[in-house]
């Protein structure tokens, strides 16, 4: 049985644990949280913060920069990072907290009675945000602004968690907030940075809300993806369409990173352990449970946003199926959240705004800890750029190499059949020869994701 307050309360406490580095400063600068909790042992195993996303330019075909780093995908990374611990462990030695053998040769499965449960401070950006406005509290999907390799901002990218104060002169990256026009009638009951949230089918336009207010909803930064329906832009409860995919927000450059929505709806159906740890096991991992922290929020959207749409893919190979998510929202407020910053905020301390940092902790033996900043690890200098030093231990690049010692350190006749071939060398190589894993994507893109923009190959082929 999961309680959502019990949820919450295990991940602020986690939070609270953590070293000073990276948080946001109280009372000016406020972010997200996400977390993964199996539930047994009942205990917080990854936790990320953050609210950027970097731009097109910005990334890396040697995956050595950090895309996104909106709360939710520094979790489910982070979880990674704990999953292909527990795969070694398992692999070398046949002990895992969470993994027991399967049937087939090289597979594991979760034993019985384990399952996650993923924890969101805030509805995720996208689809699940877009709902009846009953107050002013706005959704966070701001976007930064893009830092190239070459040092972008003139300079020493030297990141800090705190913005710089007002008139500063300094060679830090500013971040920037989303860009709102209040002058625009469409926008005038949104404020800035305002969580897109649009009129859910299933929520009456304007249910709950006080009889001399004008119904309109929570807006998101989010915007639709290219080739599809857009968002109308009509006043008030017309402003967005529903139930579609869209890509987290950047200023002067589009991001290609999708909303948090879309991809908790995406590990709804494909799970959270990626392609590369789809060798290792026989069914994907599902969240059982997303529990919300206390926000603006209504179980119509988050089940239209991660349940609903994906709910009548078919034909999925074995060990794949749309999962049947519980949706439950806690009683309790992150202490950092957008609202709670703007309540403790006094004169003096500057404008609120996001931190531009992000957190990621996870329950490994070496490095827990990942604090980052555009992309990059957290304090990393110019000249720093390029290196092992510069990089964070959730990017593609780091993440593969995690995996690749996995690989090693498991004997060569335990391996996965799928495992077993001589020309695997680049990352694009790995993702590709998990056939099963791929055949899934392939459906679900078919028949629910069609505008499901594709990465890169480019992007994709370091080793």
């Amino acid at each position: 049985m999961v309680h959502a307050d019990e949820i919450a309360s295990l991940c602020y406490e986690r939070f609270n644990q953590l070293p000073r580095r990276g948080k946001p400063e109280p009372g000016r600068e406020w972010t997200l949280l996400a977390a993964v909790v199996p539930t047994h042992p009942k205990e917080v195993v990854s936790l990320g913060t953050g609210t950027k996303c970097i731009g097109r330019t910005a990334m890396s075909p040697k995956g050595d920069v950090l895309n996104d780093s909106h709360a939710e995908v520094i979790a489910r990374r982070g979880c990674i990072r704990y999953l292909i611990q527990e795969l070694r462990e398992a692999a070398s030695a046949g002990d895992s907290s969470v993994f027991c053998r399967a049937d087939r040769r090289g597979k594991w499965k979760l034993k019985p009675g384990v399952s996650f449960v993923f924890f969101t401070s805030h509805t995720p950006c996208g689809d699940a945000s877009i709902i009846p406005m009953t107050d002013s509290q706005s959704q966070p999907c701001p976007p930064v602004a893009s830092v190239k390799a070459d040092g972008g901002a003139d300079g020493e990218l030297k990141r800090k968690a705190e913005e710089p104060s007002e008139g500063e002169n300094t060679k830090v990256p500013r971040l920037e907030e989303q860009e709102t026009n209040l002058d625009d009638p469409k926008q005038a009951s949104s404020k800035p940075d305002a969580p897109s949230q649009s009129h859910s089918p299933e929520t009456p336009d304007g249910a709950g809300l006080h009889p001399q207010s004008v119904p309109d909803i929570h807006r998101t930064g989010a915007k639709c993806v290219p080739g599809g329906p857009a968002d109308p832009l009509h006043p008030g409860v017309g402003y967005h369409s529903t139930g579609v995919l869209r890509v987290k927000p950047g200023r002067g450059e589009p991001t290609l990173s999708l909303s948090c929505s879309d991809k908790l709806a995406r590990w709804a159906v494909l799970g959270f352990q990626g392609a590369l740890l789809s060798h290792y096991l026989e069914e994907a991992l599902y969240f059982s449970t997303v529990v919300v922290g206390k926000c603006p929020y209504t179980r119509e959207a988050m089940h239209r946003a991660l349940v609903t749409r994906c709910s009548q893919v078919s034909d999925l190979p074995a060990g794949f199926s749309p999962c049947p998510l519980e949706v439950l929202q806690s009683s309790l407020e992150f202490p950092f959240s957008q609202a709670q910053t703007e309540l403790r905020h006094q004169a003096g301390q500057g404008r609120i705004s996001p931190c531009g940092a992000a957190i990621s902790w996870c329950n490994v033996a070496e490095q827990p800890l990942d604090v980052t900043a555009n992309g990059y690890k957290h304090g990393v200098t110019r000249k720093a750029l390029g290196t092992a030093k510069a990089r964070s231990l959730l990017c593609k690049l780091e993440l593969f190499t995690s995996f690749l010692s996995l690989v090693s350190a498991t004997d060569p006749s335990a391996l996965p059949d799928s495992l077993r071939r001589t020309e695997l060398q680049t990352y694009l190589d790995y993702k590709q020869a998990s056939e099963s894993y791929q055949q899934a994507w392939t459906k679900l893109r078919s028949q629910a994701f069609a505008l499901w923009p594709r990465s890169d190959r480019d992007l994709l082929l370091f080793r």
